[in-house]
């Protein structure tokens, strides 16, 4: 984000409110890359992560008058927003039920190590898997990661030392030979 956004970001959210759209999108276009990285972990599938991020977006233009805080708080808030998408979405995915083709496996590559890496997280609960993701993936602070939670800090620290925890005993010796 620019010098120039970064200071007029209290006017730009103040016209957002007033339901300038303009103003939203210059405050949310940043915000989506990172958010749609966070759905695609959470849900594991492309499309599902840019459904999530749409709502979310949606969700947020008509509820930007109830945020919170200021304009530095904007992250955090849409982030939980997006990962409350992912958790409806995976409750409600009704088509999970439609039997698909199996896709043949692709031959392993290099990325070896990366794929051993992804199947352990994806073992883990999706409430496991947020604060990694906020934490180690969007490379976020713990105390925004403590605000999209919605926890203190404390217990933001102790949920990505247990996920990790529990990440590390997944991926044990034997899987890397």
């Amino acid at each position: 984000m620019s010098a120039a956004v970064l200071e007029q970001r209290p006017q730009i959210l103040a016209r957002a409110a007033q339901g300038d759209l303009d103003s939203f999108s210059q405050l949310i276009d940043p915000l989506l890359d990172p958010a749609y990285r966070l759905a695609a972990v959470m849900l594991g599938d492309r499309s599902a992560a840019e459904d999530a991020v749409q709502e979310a977006s949606i969700k947020a233009w008509r509820k930007l008058r109830q945020l919170r805080g200021d304009a530095q708080s904007l992250r955090a808030w849409f982030l939980s927003i997006v990962a409350n998408e992912c958790r409806m979405a995976r409750r409600t995915r009704w088509f999970s039920v439609i039997r698909v083709a199996d896709v043949p496996a692709q031959a392993p590559d290099d990325r070896e190590s990366h794929s051993d890496l992804r199947r352990a997280l994806m073992r883990l609960t999706p409430d496991e898997r947020l604060p990694l993701v906020l934490h180690f993936y969007l490379d976020l602070p713990l105390d925004e990661v403590a605000r999209t939670l919605r926890v203190s800090p404390s217990a933001a620290k102790s949920r990505i030392y247990r996920a990790a925890k529990r990440l590390r005993a997944d991926l044990t010796i034997e899987e890397v030979f």
